[in-house]
């Protein structure tokens, strides 16, 4: 015998409520909600490189740097990007951003689906976006979405290149952003 299940939706105002007293983060899509698992040594590295290496270049700039707990929000979802830079100062909200400039995903081999597909598509919907990243944690491998005009263009960086941030008028040794993740 089957038995049915009712699914019940929630709304952003009930999601953003509940997740300031969640102890476990989730993402919201649609009105469902994903719980979001720990991320390895690797990804904690790769992100923070990211992060230190933002911070202090964009000191004394209208862009802030955000790493993993300030969320995006899109039409109908909100997610937590690794890394993610905002500059227009009119985006003030205490708990996400909403006009990113630049997002970054470190991504494994259980998250590079979503994150390549669903969620590459969600931020390339953002008018704010510039460039959308991809980095890899099982190898040095950095793809690039950058907005040109009406379209994307994709760059890919590994060993020996540089990082091409023109968002934020940045390039970054691949090596840097990889530092001690294998040693």
């Amino acid at each position: 015998m089957s038995t049915l299940e009712k699914i019940v939706l929630i709304t952003p105002q009930e999601y953003l409520e509940g997740e300031q007293y969640s102890d476990v983060r989730h993402e919201y899509v649609a009105g469902h909600v994903y719980a979001m698992v720990g991320a390895s040594r690797a990804h904690n590295l790769i992100a923070g490189n990211f992060h230190a290496t933002l911070h202090p270049h964009l000191r004394g700039k209208p862009c802030r740097v955000f790493i993993s707990d300030m969320k995006v929000h899109l039409a109908d979802a909100f997610y937590y990007p690794d890394v993610m830079v905002a500059c227009d100062s009119a985006d003030r909200h205490d708990y996400y951003c909403e006009r990113p400039q630049l997002i970054v995903e470190v991504i494994s081999p259980s998250t590079e689906a979503r994150d390549a597909l669903e969620k590459r598509v969600a931020y390339q919907s953002l008018e704010s976006l510039h460039e959308y990243l991809l980095v890899a944690q099982d190898k040095m491998e950095v793809r690039i979405y950058r907005r040109a005009n009406e379209d994307w263009e994709l760059e890919t960086c590994t060993e020996n290149d540089h990082v091409r941030l023109t968002s934020v008028g940045l390039e970054i040794p691949i090596e840097q952003v990889y530092e001690d993740v294998w040693s």
